[in-house]
């Protein structure tokens, strides 16, 4: 028995759903595809799979097995890639999505970098705040900024976000700095209706969840005209912490009630796992995860 073959053809049945499906996905004879799973099944002296004559379905055991699979073949694709990394220049067409303003400030001149040091891709880039199914729209990697729901991508953590409240200098001066997340319902708000699509501003007050009304002076769909409103006095914002670190590190803002921030989002690169990653899709993903740790961690951030 083939065993990474075999690891290879169950996990292509989980993700599809059937066997037929992972069969033709990997090339195969449906009969080919039942006798390797069986084998399989046989070799571990477990069911993986509950089947009926309609679906088919992971049992406990398969499970956990599938997440075992996940890791050795996507270890075995690593150490592939570490020898061919050497052999195969990245060429050909790779396309990215990202937030617009997370695309705008980080991803488009990491990308613009990569270009220039290998020539022979091309790169494009999808700049969208919507979730983008990877497999149907043909996208090779997404930037993820979200708790992701388990599936069958992969996701690099490569950093973490934190939602943050801030406001000018002046208007700090005006009205006082708040300490308690309450005292912004009665003070003039910025709401960027991206990430604060109601009325209410979420806050962490020790391990409790804490919503806060507010009345928004202020309200836009769009968090570069929101963040201008915020620079320019209007009232206290909420947003994305990459979203106005350049304006707190050049003293345009001040970061507020930082005791009260809710926990941080996690930001992750994603990419299918449905075959081995060429070479240029692999080069990007070490490229973008190298420079958004970089830039959001340790190097200078760009202006808005």
């Amino acid at each position: 028995m083939n065993k990474l073959q075999s690891m290879e053809v169950f996990v292509r049945i989980a993700e599809q759903g059937s066997l037929t499906g992972a069969a033709d996905v990997l090339g195969k004879s449906l009969p080919s595809v039942v006798r390797i799973l069986a084998g399989l099944e046989d070799a571990l002296q477990v069911r993986l799979f509950n089947r009926t004559t309609r679906r088919i379905a992971l049992t406990e055991e398969g499970r956990l097995y599938l997440e075992h699979c996940r890791k050795i073949l996507a270890d075995v694709q690593e150490a592939e890639h570490a020898l061919s990394q050497r052999q195969s220049e990245p060429r050909g067409m790779i396309t990215v999505t990202a937030p617009v303003r997370f695309g705008e400030m980080h991803i488009e001149p990491a990308v613009a970098r990569f270009l220039e040091r290998y020539p022979k891709t091309r790169v494009n880039l999808l700049l969208l705040d919507r979730v983008v199914d990877l497999l149907e729209e043909g996208v090779d990697i997404a930037v993820r900024i979200a708790h992701l729901a388990d599936s069958s991508l992969i996701a690099k953590p490569v950093g973490s976000v934190r939602q943050v409240v801030c406001a000018t200098p002046e208007l700090l001066q005006r009205f006082g700095a708040p300490t308690h997340p309450q005292a912004l319902s009665d003070l003039p708000c910025v709401r960027f209706t991206g990430i604060s699509p109601g009325s209410e501003w979420e806050f962490a007050d020790g391990t409790d969840r804490l919503l806060v009304p507010i009345k928004d002076a202020f309200a836009c769909n769009q968090v570069g005209a929101s963040v201008n409103a915020c620079a320019a006095g209007v009232g206290f914002g909420r947003f994305i912490d990459y979203q106005v670190m350049p304006l707190v590190g050049a003293g345009r803002l001040v970061r507020v009630l930082r005791e009260f921030e809710p926990p941080p989002t996690p930001l992750s690169l994603v990419y299918p796992h449905t075959r081995l990653l060429s070479p240029r899709v692999r080069a990007m993903i070490d490229w973008l995860a190298e420079a958004i740790n970089r830039t959001l961690n340790d190097g200078p951030k760009p202006a808005i």
